[in-house]
């Protein structure tokens, strides 16, 4: 009985050993974590001041040349070779010979029929001299410059009716229409340059059997394009014909100056947008070129220009006021793909100028000040 009672007392104390050593060990080690520190954002805020915004609309298309020819072929014949190979990229002066077709076997009808008609002029002119001696003066001076190998000239002018009568009957007028139209299509075999320009495309060669209605090239004046744009019905009222229109080109290394010329007065009814044609000239523009035009539309007054970043999905901004975020509402007027222009915007309120991730409303945070000088680190 006794032995127990010792053995009860001895494992009590160590039980009682263990729970003591255990609490100082765990009290030994400190179980309070850091509070963490209460971070406050800067931000960049910008003081509201309402302008005149202009309305730039911006607007891209590429450069077509303002005079062009598509050249097609109205007679048959072998395209001979001229004085410069018909060859794209190949200039000429106003006037040069573009296609030359061998017209050697439709030159010598002409000319058969140019003599049937001389043959008729000096059958008649004896006849004349008896009959009408008061007219055959200008008849025989027209034949004394009648010329073979020279165009057709213009029948004298006949005054009376007897005269008319005359020269009908013996078929000379028939005779003489016919001749001007057979060297009307005798000049088509020669096609020739309407102003300087280039050949920017060539789809035959020397040599080649042209027919008729086959499409030989096109021919366009280079120095003066146009540009052609779409642009918002909304802003179809303030584009007037005469506008100047600042262009660039796609790197934004060359600016032009261009002029709207037309403006389409029909709406596209599946985009809503109305073709403007734009004037540009430059000796280093090529058509087929991409260019970009910020066209004028109108002045928004009493408006504000910011990056359309900052406006919120509701179309509300965040504004600062005892340096806690606030939102207030705005009237978006125009977009671009970085800007926004917005109305409603009380003078003197202090907006965010960059966005704020994670900002909300009530949020405090610390104005950054660009004339605090920064202390240097040590």
């Amino acid at each position: 009985m006794r032995k127990l009672i010792i053995s009860a007392v001895f494992g009590g104390l160590i039980i009682f050993g263990s729970l003591y050593f255990a609490g100082l060990i765990a009290g030994s080690k400190d179980s309070k974590r850091p509070k963490p520190e209460k971070v406050i954002k800067t931000v960049f805020v910008d003081t509201v001041k309402n302008t005149v915004i202009p309305i730039v609309v911006p607007a891209n298309g590429n450069l077509k040349a303002k005079r062009r020819v598509e050249l097609f072929s109205e007679v048959q014949g072998v395209f001979r070779s001229g004085s410069k190979l018909f060859r794209t990229g190949q200039e000429y002066n106003a006037g040069q010979t573009l296609i030359r077709i061998d017209a050697n076997e439709y030159y010598a009808s002409v000319q058969s029929a140019k003599s049937n008609l001389y043959n008729l002029l000096t059958s008649i002119m004896p006849d004349l001299r008896l009959d009408y001696p008061e007219i055959y003066p200008k008849w025989q001076e027209y034949l004394n410059g009648f010329d073979l190998n020279g165009t057709t000239p213009k029948l004298p002018e006949m005054t009376s009716e007897k005269e008319k009568f005359f020269i009908s009957g013996r078929g000379i007028i028939s005779n003489y229409y016919n001749v001007k139209n057979l060297e009307q299509r005798l000049s088509k075999y020669n096609i020739t340059a309407p102003f300087k320009g280039v050949l920017t495309d060539a789809l035959v060669t020397e040599g080649t059997l042209v027919r008729v209605g086959q499409k030989l090239g096109e021919y366009i004046n280079i120095g003066v394009y146009e540009l052609e744009v779409s642009i918002s019905k909304t802003y179809g009222d303030f584009l007037k014909v005469g506008k100047k229109v600042a262009l660039s080109n796609l790197n934004k290394t060359k600016e032009y100056m261009g002029e709207v010329t037309r403006v389409n007065g029909r709406v596209d009814q599946n985009s809503q947008t109305i073709t403007v044609f734009i004037e540009v000239s430059g000796d280093n523009l090529k058509e087929g070129q991409y260019l970009e035009a910020n066209l004028q539309a109108k002045e928004e007054p009493n408006a504000i220009e910011i990056d359309r970043s900052l406006l919120l999905e509701n179309n509300q901004i965040f504004v600062v006021r005892d340096s806690i975020l606030e939102l207030i509402d705005v009237n978006p007027v125009y977009f671009t793909d970085k800007k926004v222009v917005l109305k409603n915007v009380p003078d003197s309120e202090v907006i965010i100028a960059k966005a704020l991730t994670g900002a909300y409303a009530g949020m405090l945070v610390k104005v950054f000040d660009e004339d605090k000088p920064k202390k240097a680190k040590s």
